[in-house]
């Protein structure tokens, strides 16, 4: 690994559409090493067209590479790193960014890879697929998790957190993968179901032209994600089950409060209710923080720092960078302050 993650990087993305592309897009403009590769033919054509390279062999895609990132449907992920792993050296951070991070980063611990596989799933996206929606922008400043493996804080989830940072300002929100898929549930998976149930029922509804044509912002933005291609929302949904089975629960407690406050004309009810959500909606928008940066021993027990990074990630904090020198890892943060 170089001193400076962006530094002469050498770079694959295994799997080209929206969130890849855009992966692809971003470090191709940073004048990164990088190179593509798509199951697709006319997708690694598109991407040559754009002029970054992107081999018809996947082998030579992902040789004497740096890192990979894996941006494939959900459900490959868990074979494609087994498969990326005898692809690339030793020395090789391999990295997903899938919806869902238990079960990718069972199959790295149940393989070997936990010292160089760091579960990733950078919190952006459109209702658009496929490269030609992809752009280098679209991850700029997103919150990216990232999944520090289990008692120690490798030096792959060091070196990734600084590149993402550097390369994409990212916010990196370390978690762990189980940490990750219950909030996912209830920040993206959820939301996708609401959004289906809404557009779904106007689909359904004989007055559907009517309301499309009243329809305003309210069920332009409630609707939003309910455009994203409907098998990528199944697998995302489908891989988080149980979570957002759970999510959708909660939800329903909220729905059945407003009904029945609704139903019995209860104004006090209705008006408690709808503060509490703009309270979340106030703090969305109005978040502040506060610097929260830690140092940690370079070498030998990492455990008191994967537990603070899972903590920092847990409380709605995220990394800003990471140093690490001969004795000592720096991690510059911050943390939301309280409301």
């Amino acid at each position: 690994m170089v001193d400076r993650p962006g530094a002469r990087v050498r770079a694959a993305v295994v799997g080209t559409g929206l969130i890849g592309g855009s992966v692809l897009l971003r470090m191709h403009a940073a004048g990164v090493d990088v190179t593509g590769w798509d199951p697709d033919e006319e997708t690694r054509r598109r991407a040559r067209r754009m002029g970054v390279p992107a081999p018809d062999l996947l082998a030579e895609a992902v040789a004497d590479r740096d890192v990979v990132f894996l941006c494939g449907p959900l459900p490959t992920l868990p074979a494609t790193l087994v498969e990326m792993a005898t692809m690339t050296g030793e020395s090789c951070v391999l990295t997903d960014v899938g919806s869902t991070k238990e079960e990718v980063a069972a199959i790295a611990a149940t393989s070997g890879l936990t010292d160089r596989f760091v579960p990733g799933h950078p919190m952006a996206g459109t209702d658009r697929a496929g490269l030609t929606a992809a752009g280098p922008d679209l991850l700029a400043g997103a919150a990216w998790v990232l999944c520090p493996a289990p008692g120690a804080a490798t030096p792959a989830f060091r070196w990734l957190t600084g590149l993402l940072v550097e390369l994409f300002d990212a916010r990196v929100v370390p978690m762990s993968p189980s940490a990750h898929d219950s909030v996912a549930a209830l920040a993206s998976h959820v939301p996708h179901l609401l959004a289906g149930a809404l557009a779904g029922a106007t689909q359904r509804s004989p007055l559907r032209d009517a309301v499309l044509a009243l329809a305003a912002g309210s069920f332009s933005d409630g609707t939003r994600v309910a455009g994203t291609p409907a098998e990528r929302t199944a697998n995302m949904l489908l891989g988080n089950r149980a979570r957002v089975l759970d999510g959708l629960a909660e939800v329903r407690v909220l729905l059945d409060e407003l009904a029945d406050a609704l139903r019995s004309a209860d104004a006090t009810g209705l008006t408690a209710r709808y503060a509490q959500a703009g309270a979340a909606r106030s703090a969305l928008r109005e978040r502040r923080f506060a610097p929260a940066d830690r140092d940690f021993p370079a070498d030998g027990d990492h455990t008191d720092e994967v537990a603070w990074l899972c903590e920092l990630g847990a409380a709605g904090g995220h990394l800003t960078g990471c140093r690490v020198g001969p004795d000592v890892v720096s991690y510059p943060a911050l943390l939301p302050l309280a409301d």
